[in-house]
């Protein structure tokens, strides 16, 4: 399948500099793919659209403060993206920026604060780096302390910007787990929840369940080949708890509704691997544990999921695949139709990406 069918122009005045004044005001889209039906909303009022007794499903990770500062030996500057752990607390896989300098001075670190050592570059381009905190301190927390929230590369922030201010609340949900400080990029179509919204939606019978899938730097990456089955789709770890995984093998208890693809990757993932390898990702306990590497594009079908919330994507991206098998399961007509909504969003001028408005598919 040709990657062009899923590229789009989008004005960069729509590209979302910084959240809605608050959570719950920016836009939202309903679509209904029953009826092929398009209503324009607030997402204050998504309980007016939803089905009755909706069960939720969100992505409870917490982004962590992941860009790190630091200096070389000889006083050079270096900017550390902390990436996923390897194979000890102290040991992570790391974006470093300037990458064959650092290397090849082998270690950077603040004086007073910490020192890193570089061990060696993966095949992918990212590097292995051993932290030494100065304090009796884990490198999630010496991040959360000296580290910066990695904001996307379209969100344009001078490391000065008091913005970043508010980014450190508005880039994480309000749901957020920070025991679970595992992703480098915000499931943002959560960020659109207020806690008062939460409690109204539950008092109109709504139920949430939490699952946790580690967001990676591969979200952002575009599909660059010719061939989007080409393409070497990014990997995350995930865990679904045991009463979450068996509200989504209970097709009739209400419908299904995941707040955001990394919600829907991880369910996906997990019912796949249920049936065909459960003793390789189901735990003693019940919970799903596993590392997603599913990619999802028309005309592909869902097995757990009635309904998603999303934000608007990157052209060319995996996640706008996603949608777009979503919106019409078994077929490509979707890829289509999504560029129809896309292009009604950007005439009402919906903001797009990390901060941007939402969609409610149904």
């Amino acid at each position: 399948m040709d990657s062009a069918l899923f590229d789009y122009h989008l004005p960069i005045e729509c590209i979302a500099q910084e959240p809605a004044a608050t959570r719950d005001a920016s836009k939202l889209m309903i679509v209904n793919r029953a009826t092929r039906t398009v209503t324009h909303a607030h997402f204050a009022d998504i309980g007016h659209y939803l089905p009755k007794h909706p069960r939720f499903f969100r992505n409870n990770a917490a982004v962590l403060k992941a860009r790190l500062f630091g200096n070389r030996p000889t006083g050079g500057k270096v900017e550390c993206l902390l990436l996923q752990p390897a194979e000890d607390a102290v040991t992570w896989w790391c974006l470093l920026k300037p990458g064959k300098k650092t290397l090849n001075a082998g270690s950077f670190g603040i004086e007073g604060e910490y020192s890193a050592q570089v061990l060696e570059i993966g095949s992918n381009g990212n590097y292995k780096v051993r932290f030494r905190p100065v304090r009796d301190e884990s490198v999630t927390d010496l991040s959360e302390r000296l580290g910066i929230m990695p904001l996307p590369p379209y969100i344009e922030r001078s490391d000065d910007d008091p913005r970043r201010a508010d980014d450190n609340e508005r880039y994480q949900t309000v749901y957020a787990d920070y025991d679970k400080r595992v992703a480098v990029a915000a499931p943002t179509a959560g960020l659109h929840f207020t806690s008062d919204l939460i409690d109204e939606l539950r008092a109109q019978g709504a139920r949430f369940h939490d699952l946790t899938l580690q967001v990676g730097i591969g979200t952002f990456h575009p599909i660059q080949v010719d061939q989007i089955e080409a393409h070497n789709i990014h990997r995350e770890w995930y865990e679904i708890p045991a009463g979450a995984f068996r509200e989504l093998k209970d097709a009739n208890a209400g419908p299904r509704i995941a707040i955001g693809t990394t919600s829907v990757r991880s369910i996906e993932d997990a019912m796949r691997r249920s049936q065909t390898a459960p003793d390789t990702c189901i735990t003693p306990s019940g919970s799903v544990q596993a590392e997603a590497d599913i990619y999802i594009y028309p005309p592909a079908t869902f097995a757990a999921i009635d309904g998603m919330i999303t934000n608007f994507h990157l052209p060319k991206s995996t996640l706008l695949c996603l949608v777009s098998a979503f919106l019409t399961p078994g077929s490509e007509d979707g890829i289509a139709w999504l560029k129809e909504l896309y292009a009604e969003a950007i005439a009402h001028k919906y903001r797009f990406y990390s901060y941007g408005d939402a969609m409610l598919i149904l």
